[in-house]
């Protein structure tokens, strides 16, 4: 099966690669940071909270993995050991046992505890994997959902930023004067005015 650890991993990695970088670039950050501060928490806030969350949904999967992994374990244990195929039952489970394969664990303690073997029709197993594909796709629509809600939030950053320096701009051009001044003394207090919105 499919071991979490090992995407828990990349994910550790890529963030810690993330914050070393961060921290190489912290004064030029803290400086961009501190241009709209509020916009930007909001952004970082975001940020970490879908990081959290992703993090999180990679780490609920590893105890499903592990109880259909026992489950196929303990099943081809009871067939190897009696030579035919054995009742296939769940394992126990610490807690309440798994939540996004709890109709197939419903589905396996009733067929143990009618004592017969548990099969499955192609139309009741294509429900059981739809329904476990819709569990997945909405876990997955709220970090597609904060993705989302980032690219917007720093859309809407850049815009903020050109609109201030537009309007930075614009008071720089309406307080020029060229009334009679030598015009590279003009020119120096149009570069001076336009460094601080740029």
């Amino acid at each position: 099966m499919t071991d979490t650890t090992r995407f828990l991993t990349r994910m550790t990695l890529f963030l810690v690669a993330g914050a070393v970088a961060g921290a190489f670039l912290y004064g030029t950050l803290i400086e961009a940071f501190m241009a709209n501060p509020l916009l930007n928490g909001l952004i970082l806030g975001v940020l970490l909270f879908g990081i959290i969350l992703n993090v999180r949904q990679v780490m609920m999967l590893k105890p499903e993995a592990e109880w259909l992994e026992s489950f196929q374990d303990n099943a081809a244990r009871e067939k190897s050991d009696d030579g035919h195929a054995a009742e296939e039952t769940p394992p126990p489970l610490s807690g309440s046992g798994p939540k996004l394969l709890s109709p197939m664990a419903r589905m396996l303690s009733e067929s143990q505890s009618r004592g017969g073997k548990f099969s499955l029709s192609a139309q009741a197993m294509r429900t059981l994997l739809d329904g476990i594909a819709s569990r997945l796709e909405e876990s997955r629509d709220l970090a597609r959902y904060f993705v989302g809600l980032s690219i917007f939030l720093g859309l809407l950053g850049t815009f903020w930023g050109l609109l201030g320096t537009v309007a930075s701009v614009g008071d720089v051009i309406r307080n020029l004067s060229i009334s009679g001044e030598d015009i590279s003394l003009v020119f120096n207090d149009l570069k001076a005015g336009l460094e601080a919105p740029l």
